[in-house]
């Protein structure tokens, strides 16, 4: 069964994540499926913007802790969305956690309803926003994600807008959408992507100056001790042994 659904309307292609059972966590299957969609909505004339959405109440948990992509393979698709030659445009209505942040990050735009939460959840099982930071630092505000790396807190959609995690948000998110599909669409092909390029040659710099750095760091954290109490306390819900 897929994990990743597919719709085309008016030259925008939807993406949606749909593995409700993980929580549309990151896992090897629903990273390599989405990656190959995005790689045919690359070269395919027809389509002019992508969506990336979700089934369930949770755009996305995170990483499969069951099933977890590579470091490596969670830069290349994040990098696939930075560098992706047309807007992509993150439709979320339900939750964002850790992982799932920078695959929001690396939109181009993302619309968000009155209902979603967010945090960044990686400190509390003891690894680190290592990967996930190449498309979030350069566009974030520093001191948000100062506060909300650090402790893991909850946050909702106005405050996810404030710190330049979001673009913009309402009760109906669709509402608050369609005049930014509306744009996309009146928008010539190439302006769009030569104007991506622009926006998107900050992001891709970190990429090109941090990613093996930040992959080793993922990879090293994972494989710690803290982690592995923080993983199996979190499959066990319980909290970890450093709870005070």
């Amino acid at each position: 069964m897929s994990t990743v659904g597919r719709s085309h309307e008016r030259g925008v292609e939807t993406l949606s994540l749909d593995s409700p059972g993980t929580r549309n966590a990151l896992s090897a299957t629903l990273v390599d499926a989405l990656s190959a969609a995005l790689a045919d909505c690359a070269k395919d004339d027809d389509v002019r913007a992508v969506v990336l959405t979700h089934t369930g109440n949770t755009f996305c948990a995170g990483a499969d802790l069951r099933d977890p992509p590579g470091p490596s393979s969670l830069v290349a698709l994040l990098r696939q969305v930075v560098e992706l030659p047309k807007p992509v445009v993150a439709r979320v209505t339900g939750h964002v956690r850790a992982g799932g942040l920078g695959l929001l990050g690396a939109c181009d735009i993302a619309i968000v309803s009155a209902g979603a939460t967010f945090a960044f959840t990686e400190v509390r099982i003891g690894v680190a926003p290592a990967v996930i930071s190449l498309p979030l630092l350069p566009r974030a505000d520093p001191r948000a994600l100062g506060r909300y790396y650090l402790t893991g807190e909850r946050f909702g959609p106005a405050e996810a807008v404030r710190a330049g995690l979001a673009t913009d948000t309402g009760d109906d998110a669709d509402a608050v959408l369609a005049p930014v599909l509306d744009g996309l669409r009146r928008s010539a092909p190439e302006g769009l992507a030569a104007t991506k390029r622009l926006l998107t040659a900050r992001v891709l710099e970190t990429f090109d100056r941090d990613a093996d750095d930040l992959t080793a760091l993922s990879a090293r954290l994972f494989a710690s001790a803290p982690a592995r109490e923080g993983m199996t306390a979190f499959l066990e819900r319980r909290d970890a042994a450093w709870v005070v």
